[in-house]
């Protein structure tokens, strides 16, 4: 009988019905993490304050290089009088939410796991986990591949005073530029996100991966779309978003397969549970 107790104890931890909380504790929780995460946000926004400078000449460096290669007026401009600062605080915001996004999922999680069941927590930590390495694959595929591809492509239009009548210069301006880069990392992040989004569906039964299948002709459509809209005007970015996009489709199609529930296993985590679901929205 002894022996028996440690077993017991040890799952009843694991029981979300054990952390049963009145509605008004988990907002209050909520607030705790958000709380958290907001402060981690502004510290690593005066962080990224103190080292905007080198933070703008690392997003800079790929239209140097093509300027280097292409020629041109080898400078930035800005056209407004605040505009300066305006770039630097864009920058050190950039830089918090990149650096903030891996302690804004822990903080979620810690939200969310006391209501999930063991068995979920190991099925939905691997995801959780794999999020920011994709992020960080997304942003340095666009910085080191599609960007510097892209800006020689698209500077390659500058003409001299023996090409055209009148010589044809880029003189950019620095916030148009930086927004541009940061909206590029930022789509390619997300967009690397996809996999653990259809995963996920799969897990939880709201797709599968017969269904991935079926309508890949839409999502090949739905991708070349999102990739126009985010991407500039030019093939070579448009591409470098959509390819890797559909090859991550086809593998969320295979990690789908593995990860879906069986219509045997949902009828084993039913009687499992025998019905009881967790206490998460009770008031």
């Amino acid at each position: 009988m002894n022996k028996q107790v440690p077993s017991t104890q040890v799952s009843n931890a694991d029981d979300p019905d054990n952390h049963t909380m009145p509605l008004l504790d988990h907002l209050m929780e909520l607030r705790k993490r958000l709380l958290y995460s907001v402060v981690a946000l502004l510290l690593a926004f005066f962080a990224g304050m103190a080292v905007s400078q080198h933070i703008y000449n690392f997003l800079m460096q790929p239209y140097a290089d093509a300027m280097h290669q292409y020629g041109g007026t080898q400078r930035m401009i800005y056209t407004h009088l605040a505009e300066g600062f305006l770039v630097e605080l864009k920058v050190g915001f950039f830089a918090a939410i990149f650096v903030t996004f891996p302690i804004f999922a822990n903080q979620m999680w810690a939200f969310i796991a006391p209501g999930l069941y063991k068995h979920e927590k190991k099925a939905i930590l691997p995801f959780l986990l794999a999020s920011p390495v994709l992020f960080v694959m997304g942003a340095s595929l666009v910085y080191y591949m599609v960007m510097p591809l892209a800006w020689k492509f698209l500077l390659g239009f500058q003409t001299t005073a023996a090409e055209t009548a009148l010589p044809i210069q880029l003189e950019a301006a620095i916030g148009d530029y930086l927004s541009l880069v940061m909206t590029l990392i930022m789509a390619f992040g997300i967009a690397f996100q996809m996999p653990v989004l259809l995963v996920l569906l799969a897990r939880v039964g709201i797709i599968s991966s017969k269904a991935l299948k079926d309508k890949r002709r839409y999502a090949i459509i739905g991708v070349f779309v999102f990739a126009a809209v985010v991407t500039p005007p030019d093939v070579i970015s448009q591409l470098g978003l959509a390819i890797p996009m559909l090859l991550l489709y086809e593998i969320s199609i295979v990690f789908a397969k593995m990860v879906e529930k069986k219509p045997e296993d949902i009828v084993a985590d039913g009687s499992e549970a025998g019905g009881d679901d967790t206490d998460f929205n009770e008031a």
